[in-house]
């Protein structure tokens, strides 16, 4: 509860409360909060033991630390009741990436060969017109978009 209370700061709540208490009463004020946080901490042993019992005994497991997602989210994916270590397991990323990245780079080393040669025949056309396109001949075949029935 207190882990984070370090010497200088405990020096001076002990200080303080000398200070605002005084030496006579700081005894009896300080069995009073001790006693108080001994009924709360029975009170709420006695509401957790009352909840078990009215959940049965298919809750004999449950503890009220599970309450709180992280705990709660990290007891069942470690439990691995689903198979997701096998999933993770059989899922390896980086290889997956290395494939994608070499079909991409194969894919761009195939793409300027092909559109090289496209470009070529539009160079020459257009230069044998002065750099004007001919809009009145046709296209080559190859330039053609595919025609999709379905779209239409």
């Amino acid at each position: 509860m207190f882990n984070d209370i370090g010497p200088l700061e405990l020096l001076t709540i002990i200080v303080l409360a000398v200070l605002v208490f005084g030496p006579d009463k700081l005894p009896k004020v300080i069995q009073d909060v001790m006693r108080t946080i001994r009924k709360i901490r029975e009170f709420s042993e006695s509401a957790k033991a009352d909840i078990r019992q009215e959940l049965g005994p298919e809750f004999k497991d449950f503890e009220f630390e599970d309450l709180n997602p992280k705990t709660f989210i990290r007891k069942h994916l470690d439990s691995d009741d689903l198979g997701l270590k096998e999933i993770r397991n059989g899922f390896d990323l980086k290889k997956e990436m290395a494939e994608v990245t070499e079909a991409v780079q194969s894919y761009d080393t195939d793409a300027p060969s092909s559109s090289s040669s496209s470009s070529a025949s539009a160079t020459s056309s257009s230069s044998s017109s002065g750099g004007r396109v001919d809009m009145t001949k046709k296209p080559e075949e190859d330039d053609r978009p595919p025609f999709d029935a379905d779209a239409t």
